[in-house]
Parts: structure tokens; sequence; C-alpha cells
């Protein structure tokens, strides 16, 4: 066989080396994971060393304009994957030197190799035929196969040399034959040091459980002989591993791990975490067990998804978290219209594996063979995708920019399948956060959120989200919370293990004066998904409501650790430090949670500075009445300005507005303590009246 020489397909730098050819990065001979993305930055900055790689030249290359993915967390990622792996440091960097709003540059020395390239391999071109001899396989008889051959070749045929010719091939004959047997001896002997050197590799394996080996046949045979698996009470599902090793798949990935949590969540018997809290072990490197003991859970599903073309496969793994025993392991595979009943299929295995206790009603959910428009299904995803991004953000143009892109995106789903229900509650919790965050009136966002949670729950009266979706409009906009309650509950009896369920339905009994089973709401919502910053956010409003005002700080401070960025901590810190007369820490909250709005910052500031906290918070009112002739200012915001302020009038003339306005914060004036200065007023207490709230 001919072989090539490639010119570069090979590069070294310090102990590491680059193969452009196959995509590998090697570590003293030894191959190192990398994603896709990372090495083929790394591959741009080799191809150019010491020189400047522009930002935008990354996003040309690998992420084109059409290309679904937030670039900039794209490619800050990829670059801390890549010095992770190459042990570089951003700030003081031996290979990667980030030169800040610009790009990066590799100023490491390098050196180009050449590397033998069969001809049967794909290479670049200006490559150089040469040729190489072959090595040749020696038989085991070869020397006396060349002996005989040597002396038919070499003594003449006349009588007497074909007496000596015959004489000499019968000695030859007879070593062949011995050396025959002997050779068949031998492959015996090493035949039998090789099956006794596997006899001991494998009862070593099985004596320390190297590779789980010991719990997987352990499992096997148990399973075939009535052995029972490990009680298992609660679950976590990891986030499933795009193999494509493509990010613009990683929302398909995030969906079909949510679908799976989903699924197992309608579950009763078990304890299923959130989703939220699941993703946040994306690309973690803690064991299994580690894993468990943090979430207090006695199984763990990790597995991959792979999408190519039509198909999906998905393969899932559940292990006995704190043995790491396997208890299970399959693959499924199917076109994406079918990826809802492939999703049925491996949440009903593993509830099997587990022995849940499934109810007919459960196993019918489980069992769904309803096939979905795969474009349909994907556009879902990528609108799931965003909302989920914006968790804790308060308010400001990113969310509001994030909300609209996701709803565009529900909106595609519905082009492609007009009866894809999801499709409709993506919808109306788009509509439901733009007037939750104050973007649009109340009248003009919830009417549309209701009538696409009603669409859904038309075409699918089993989804959990749909009736959560209809309770919270019943609860925030019509007031109604008799009919919301009965919503939440038929939500968390669909899917009893989502915390986010729980939250609202919290929220709710607050409202009606039932503090006791709204904290049972949020100690089950806080178990379910512990680290997902909303729900932490609402265990805060919990301590607040219930005037815990050192508990609600220490919570908001905590928040702030897990997102330093979040903004709705400091509306909780805004709020309890008013209640505790500590206006100058308020004021400083205040600017925090509206650090978006330099207009409105500035009048905090020329207030204070003039006439102290009252007249900081009387400008700031002001400035939102401004700003309202011009586009729409929640009127519950003005309001609460003016309470703090002390102008009583002004703040009831603003309660009326949002009354009449339907704002959904006023379900919490009879529990919040920002309404406190106001709270004695026969004119508010009158309005409590008007909202029909329980005794």
């Amino acid at each position: 066989m001919r072989e090539l020489a490639s010119l570069a397909n090979h590069i070294r730098f310090g102990v590491f080396e680059v193969d452009l050819r196959t995509g590998e990065l090697r570590k003293q001979g030894l191959k190192l994971k990398l994603q896709i993305q990372p090495f083929r930055i790394l591959a741009m900055l080799l191809e150019r060393p010491g020189e400047l790689i522009t930002r935008e030249e990354i996003r040309e290359k690998l992420w084109p304009a059409d290309t679904f993915i937030d670039f900039e967390h794209s490619v800050n990622s990829s670059i801390k994957k890549l010095r992770e792996v190459l042990c570089d440091d951003a700030e003081k960097p031996r290979y990667i030197e980030t030169l800040p709003r610009r790009g990066y540059r590799f100023i490491a020395p390098v050196e180009t190799a050449r590397r033998a390239v069969s001809d049967t391999e794909t290479v670049g071109p200006g490559v150089a035929d040469t040729e190489a001899p072959q090595p040749r396989a020696v038989a085991d008889t070869e020397p006396v196969e060349t002996a005989r051959r040597a002396v038919s070749t070499s003594v003449p045929p006349f009588s007497t040399g074909g007496f000596a010719r015959r004489a000499i091939t019968a000695v030859i004959q007879g070593a062949l034959d011995a050396h025959r047997a002997q050779m068949r001896w031998r492959r015996l002997a090493v035949f039998g040091v090789g099956l006794a050197a596997l006899a001991l590799g494998l009862a070593l394996l099985f004596i320390f459980n190297l590779a789980g080996l010991r719990d997987r046949l352990l499992t096997l045979v148990g399973a075939r002989h009535g052995v029972p698996v490990p009680k298992i009470e609660s679950i976590a599902v990891l986030p499933l591993e795009n193999v494509s090793r493509d990010p613009e798949q990683e929302y398909f990935a995030d969906g079909m791990t949510d679908e799976l949590i989903t699924n197992l969540g309608k579950i009763g018997a078990l304890r299923v975490i959130s989703r939220t809290t699941a993703m946040h072990y994306k690309g973690t490197k803690k064991t299994l067990p580690e894993i468990a003991r943090e979430l207090d859970v006695d199984a763990v599903v990790e597995g991959s998804v792979l999408r190519s073309g039509s198909r999906v496969r998905i393969t899932a793994n559940l292990l006995h978290a704190p043995t790491d025993r396997h208890l299970w392991a399959e693959s499924y595979e199917s076109d994406l219209s079918d990826v809802l009943v492939l999703q049925g299929e491996v949440a009903r295995a593993i509830a099997g594996e587990i022995q849940g206790k499934l109810t007919p009603q459960q196993q019918v959910r489980l069992a769904t063979t309803r096939a979905v428009n795969p474009e349909a299904h994907d556009a879902y995803l990528k609108g799931r995708y965003l909302l989920t991004r914006l968790v804790v953000s308060h308010g400001g143009t990113r969310t509001q920019e994030g909300i609209d892109t996701a709803l565009e995106y529900f909106q595609l789903a519905l082009k492609k399948d007009p009866n894809y229900a999801p499709g409709y509650v993506g919808i109306g919790f788009a509509w439901g956060m733009r007037a939750e965050r104050g973007f649009l009136p109340a009248r003009e966002a919830f009417p549309k959120a209701k009538a696409a949670a009603l669409k859904a729950l038309e075409l699918d009266n089993t989804l959990a989200d749909a009736h959560g979706l209809l309770a919270r409009i019943q609860f925030c906009y019509e007031w109604d919370w008799a009919a919301a309650e009965r919503g939440y509950k038929r939500a968390i009896e669909l899917n009893p293990n989502s915390g986010e369920l729980r939250t609202g339905y919290m929220d709710l009994l607050h409202v009606m004066q039932r503090p006791q089973e709204a904290k049972a709401q949020i100690e089950r919502a806080l178990e379910l998904d512990p680290l997902n910053p909303r729900i932490q956010y609402w265990f805060g409003l919990h301590l607040m409501f219930s005037r815990q005002y050192d508990a609600a700080i220490a919570q908001a401070y905590n928040i702030l650790k897990m997102e330093p960025d979040a903004s709705l901590p400091h509306v909780v810190l805004q709020s309890v430090f008013q209640a505790k007369g500590m206006f100058d820490e308020q004021l400083a909250e205040g600017k925090k949670a509206d650090a978006g709005d330099r207009e409105l910052v500035e009048a905090m500031d020329r207030g204070y500075a003039r006439g102290g906290y009252r007249e900081a918070m009387r400008l700031s009112a002001e400035t939102l009445v401004r700003r309202s002739k011009r586009t729409y200012v929640s009127a519950t915001g003005i309001a609460v300005h003016y309470a703090d302020a002390g102008e009583k009038d002004r703040a009831m003339e603003w309660l009326e507005k949002a009354y009449a306005e339907r704002k959904p914060d006023m379900v919490h004036l009879g529990v919040a303590p920002d309404w406190d200065p106001v709270r004695s007023d026969p004119r508010f207490q009158a309005l409590l009246r008007r909202m029909n709230f329980p005794p």
C-alpha cells in the first residue's frame, strides 16, 4: 500500500498535539475530549498563530447569521471550555490571549509536523505521492518451506540427484511435520495462558466492580431470579448529552431532557427533580454519587440524544446513585414525528425498572401514541428554550426581546401544525409574561393568554402546564380565587413534581390567607427544584409575606450568590428594607433593581441629594408619570413610589388606575409590606373589599 505525506495536518505546541484532519487534540499522546466548536476555534487560531482572530471572523465561520444560537454565550462558552482543556489562564495566558471586545490570539510557539496518511484516507491538495515498502506477513512454517524450495531448485534432475532430492525432501518433510506439531502445541499453550489471563481479568473486574461490571451482571441475574432492585423513591434526570457535538442542537437535547422529566413527573409515587435544577449539572465533572447526595435522590438517569436528519436516538442509563450501580440501560430510535411516543417508552421503561406505581390514568398518559409534526415540535422547543432562560430577569430590553422571539417560535409551531397543543401553551405563557413583567397592559395581554390556554386544553386536557396557565390567569387577572385553586390542584394532580406549579399555588394560598398551606407548597417546590433561582425567589417572597424579614433578607442574598446578575432579589430586599424602616438601604436596592433604567436612577439621586429618601421617591414617581404619557408604565409601580414618598392621595389615585387595569400585582395588596404606608387608609380598605379577598 502506498502512503502519502501530509504537509501540515499535525500541529504541536507545548505538550499538546493537534490533528486538524481527524479533529483530535492530544496531550503527551493521550486523546483529550473537546467539543467540535471549541476545536474549530482552536484550529482557526492555529492557522494564524500570533495574529488577531476577531469575534466577527469566528461568528461568520462557525455561527452564520441564520443559525439559532446565542453567539455571545456560545463563543464565550467555547473559549472557556478550550482554556479548561489546555489548563490555560485567561488572566495569565500561555496559549490564548483575549483582546477585550475584539477577539483572540494564539501566543505560544507552534510547530507543524508531517504525518503519514494512507492513500485510502482523504488528504488536502498539493500532497506528493511517495512509494513505501510494505511489511510481509511471515508464516509459522516459512523457514522449512524456504529450505524445501531451495532444494527443489538447486539439485540437478539426474538419477542420483533425484534420489538425493527425494532423500533430502523426506528429511525436510519430517522436519516440517515436527515443526507443525510443535506449533500446534505452542498455540494450545498460548491459548491456555490467554484463557487463564482472561479469567483472571474478569475476576478482577468483578471483584473490584470496575466499570460497574459486577452490578450489571448481578442486576441481570437478579432480574431473572426475582432479586429486587434497590428501593427508589426519588430520581434526577441529568441533562442528556448532545452527542452530535453541534452546539446548534443544544436546545433539542435540553428539550428532550425536559420532556423526559415531565413524563417521569407524572408518576405520583416518585419525587422527580425538576428541569432547572437538573440543568445545573450540564457538563459537570461531579460523580453520580456526589450529585445524588446534593439532590438527596436514590437514582439518577443519564444518557444522550442524537438527532440526524429525520431520526432521533435516545440512550438512557438508570443508576442506583449511592452505589453507582447500573440498574438498566437501553437505546431507543424513531422518526422525529414519533418523538413523543419515544419519550413515553423511555419513561415507562424507567418506571418499570424502579417499580413505580402507576395509576391507570398515568399509564394512559405515558403510553401516548400521538404523532407530532417535527417542524412544529422543533419550533416549540426553541421557544421554550428561550423562555426558560428568563427565569429571574425582572425587566429590560433583553427580557422583552427574549419573550418576543419565543412568541415568534410558538407561532411558527402553530403555523406548521394548528392542532399542536403545547404551542398554544407557549403562546399563553409569553403573553402572560408580557403583562406580569409590565411590558403590556393586563387588559391587552391576558385575554390573549386565556384564549391560548383554553385552546390548548380543548386539544389536550391532560397538559398540566395548560391547567397551570389558566389558573394563573384566573388568579392574577380575573381574581377568581376559587377557580384558580381548582386549576392549580388539577395541574399538580397531572404533574405532582412541578416546582413551578407549586410556587404558583403557594402565591394563591398566601393571598387566600392560608400561610401554613403556602409553606407546605413552597417547601415541596424546593425539594423538587432546589437550584432553581426563581423558586428560591418565591421562597423569599413567602418569607416576606410571612413577615419573616431577616430570613427574607438572608434568602435574597443567597439567590444573589447563585445568580449575581439577577434583579428580582433586589426587589425583595427593597420591600423588606422599607418594612424595617431602613430607607437608605431600600433606596440602594431600588437603584439596583432598576439599574437598567438610567433616567429613573438619576431621578432618585437628584431627589435624595435635594431632600433625602422621601424626595427621592417623589421624584422617581413623577418621572414614571411623565413617561406614562408616551409609553406603557405600570400603575402599581407609580403608586408604590408615591406611597413611599408619603403622598397617600397620589398613591390611591394610581391604585385606582391599577384596579381598573386589573394589574396582576394587585393580588398582593393584602399581604405585601409595600402597602403598609397606606394600609390604614379607608380608601385602601375599601379597595380590598372590592377585590373580594378572602377574610
